[in-house]
């Protein structure tokens, strides 16, 4: 199907909804914003599967009956040809005359799950994804299978907001670019695939030519429930701290950065977790996390190790770091500055201050509006911004919500979203500050190496630096 009109089936698709539709992924999240016609494509993509795979199952669910009954349902009736399907209002499903077979579900508690334990479908529906929890959606997975050849899908559709989602937003929005094909493992360990395809109202020409008030209506809602349902904003939600985070401002397609920029590690380290982010400082004082590290397990050598080999040949600046690793181990009279400096990488301390700290990454990602130099056009930016391939810090630092004892800092847990943050936090605190002089610890080390250069000794206990890598401290 296409935009224009389809003669045999008499329907309209856009063509957001003709992606979904025609989507192979095996999981396919589709929406993320109201008046995208997300329950319309669910609808009509059902009915194609019907006809042209005779004897298929499928199932849409809706998390109430009442829900499903005026919305989905209701739909149906007005749309499905009784030429080719017959509708049975007491067991919900529509029987196809090729044998396909279309059933109707609710999901209201997560024991009602067992009522499909020994169902089989060809296609698994969910309509507003978010209604739902993530062990009914898992579960239901396992529904998804047949001895036939048809192709197996999992097809969702919601817009943010609900009981579910922050799972949703992990599963489909945090794994990647949308509108590609991911590969992931499933719950299982097994490869399987996923798609996030976003739908605003703008892309539903039909809606807005025989509603052209409903944009009108969704901008008079409160700001939360604006940037939702509008914009399709999944990283909204109460509590969060970082409320001023939009994807479409601050994450970025990447960019040759230019070799006269400024640039920057910073970090944050322990044994559960190293993240390292790269920071690139343009002329105009624009900040662009360029490059993360994110790994677990390695111990201070092995991390200083991955460090420098992630940082291939990047001049860098400063490597920030948080005052906890120049605590001494009573055993070796050694701290894990130490040890980071014996394998080639030198730290420069940050300030400890973590209410001052998030202000300033507050500072540095607030949104104002400028004005385009060569066509004059008005629009909102950042000082800071993302690439779109460091995933980890874009999925945690919009999740990362207020402490419950002192609003004005961030919440220690869930501690697996806090280690990107706390990485960034120390290059922003550092970067708002009056500029530092050289310490002690960073003096005699630059005077080290350049003795060691100047004997033609270029190694480094556990790593090999560059020339540039040298000369640039660390």
């Amino acid at each position: 199907m296409t935009d224009n009109k389809e003669k045999q089936l008499d329907v309209n698709i856009t063509k957001k909804q003709n992606e979904f539709m025609t989507s192979e992924a095996f999981e396919t999240l589709f929406g993320g914003a109201a008046g995208g016609g997300k329950t319309y494509a669910q609808i009509i993509d059902a009915l194609v599967y019907a006809c042209k795979y005779a004897g298929s199952k499928q199932i849409i669910f809706r998390r109430t009956f009442p829900d499903l009954e005026r919305s989905v349902i209701r739909t149906t009736q007005g749309l499905y040809p009784r030429e080719i399907a017959s509708y049975n209002s007491a067991k919900h499903v529509w029987t196809f005359k090729n044998g396909s077979l279309i059933d109707f579900g609710y999901i209201d508690n997560e024991q009602d799950v067992y009522q499909y334990q020994s169902a089989e479908y060809d296609v698994i529906r969910f309509d507003e994804l978010t209604h739902f929890t993530e062990y009914m959606y898992v579960y239901m997975i396992s529904r998804c299978r047949g001895a036939n050849d048809f192709p197996k899908r999992i097809k969702s559709s919601t817009n943010p907001g609900g009981v579910g989602h922050e799972w949703v937003k992990m599963r489909f929005i945090d794994i990647g670019k949308p509108n590609e094909i991911h590969e992931v493992r499933n719950e299982v360990g097994t490869k399987s695939t996923r798609i996030f395809i976003p739908s605003f109202v703008t892309d539903n020409k039909y809606l807005m030519e025989a509603d052209p008030d409903y944009i009108k209506r969704l901008d008079a809602l409160p700001e939360k429930e604006r940037k939702a349902l509008k914009d399709g904003n999944w990283d909204i939600f109460d509590g969060q701290y970082f409320t001023e985070f939009d994807r479409k401002i601050h994450v970025i397609e990447p960019f040759v950065i230019p070799d006269n920029w400024d640039r920057y590690r910073t970090i944050d380290y322990g044994l559960d977790m190293l993240c390292c982010l790269w920071v690139a400082i343009s002329p105009k004082g624009e900040e662009y996390v360029y490059k993360e590290l994110y790994e677990p397990n390695l111990i201070v050598s092995k991390a200083a190790a991955r460090i420098l080999e992630v940082n291939g040949d990047d001049k860098i600046k400063f490597t920030y770091a948080p005052p906890d690793l120049w605590n001494r181990r009573n055993d070796t009279g050694k701290s894990a500055c130490d040890i980071f400096r014996e394998n080639g990488l030198i730290l420069r301390r940050s300030a400890n201050n973590r209410v001052q700290g998030w202000y300033a990454v507050a500072e540095h990602i607030k949104v104002y509006e400028t004005t385009d130099e060569q066509t004059g056009e008005k629009y909102e930016t950042s000082k800071l911004k993302f690439f779109n391939t460091c995933l980890n810090i874009i999925r945690t630092l919009p999740v990362i919500q207020h402490d419950e004892k002192n609003a004005n800092d961030v919440a220690k847990e869930p501690h697996e979203f806090t280690h990107a943050p706390d990485a960034l936090r120390g290059f922003c605190i550092e970067r708002t500050r009056a500029t530092k002089i050289m310490t002690d610890d960073e003096r005699l080390f630059l005077e080290s190496q350049n003795a060691r250069r100047k004997e033609g000794i270029l190694g480094i206990a556990g790593a090999v630096a560059t020339k540039g890598y040298m000369s640039y401290g660390g």
